[in-house]
């Protein structure tokens, strides 16, 4: 459980350093777009009340509480989960990554009402519009990586 805890809040810690290095102090909040390394990595502010791509943003406050609640299930799930059974390490780490992701966004959403979106990626002629942040990499990762590493063929 140790290396859980370690990589929950080692992206935990660079998801919020991130976000107020980049929203606050590059003012990424004021300009709206800071072109990094264009059209491959620009800066896009983008406050994302809802769920991925703006879903549930209609009632801004309700859906803010409910997904707070909602990632802090998941993570206090996954977190049972993780010490009630025997798992590999790469388990523990993708459960690490996913909880850390989730109680960044968790966070934006209680200081801010929203969750700071700011990195957006295009190439190859397509113009991505959509901004997202390291916690939803690392929520992704972490989602992924419980799906490749658990099951009763993949335990210790």
């Amino acid at each position: 459980m140790r290396r859980l805890g370690l990589v929950a809040a080692l992206v935990f810690l660079i998801d919020q350093v991130s976000k107020v290095y980049v929203v606050f102090h590059m003012g990424l909040a004021l300009d709206q777009r800071i072109d990094v390394w264009p059209p491959y990595l620009t800066f896009r502010m983008a406050w994302n009340r809802g769920v991925n791509f703006g879903l549930l943003a209609h009632d801004a406050d309700l859906a803010r509480w409910l997904l707070i609640a909602v990632s802090l299930a998941i993570s206090g799930g996954v977190a049972i989960w993780m010490a009630r059974g025997r798992h590999r390490p790469a388990a523990r780490v993708s459960a690490g990554l996913l909880i850390g992701g989730a109680l960044g966004n968790a966070l934006d959403r209680v200081l801010y009402g929203a969750v700071a979106d700011f990195l957006n990626m295009s190439c190859c002629g397509i113009d991505n519009p959509y901004a997202f942040n390291i916690a939803d990499v690392a929520i992704f990762a972490g989602a992924l990586g419980l799906v490749l590493y658990t099951g009763k063929d993949k335990t210790p």
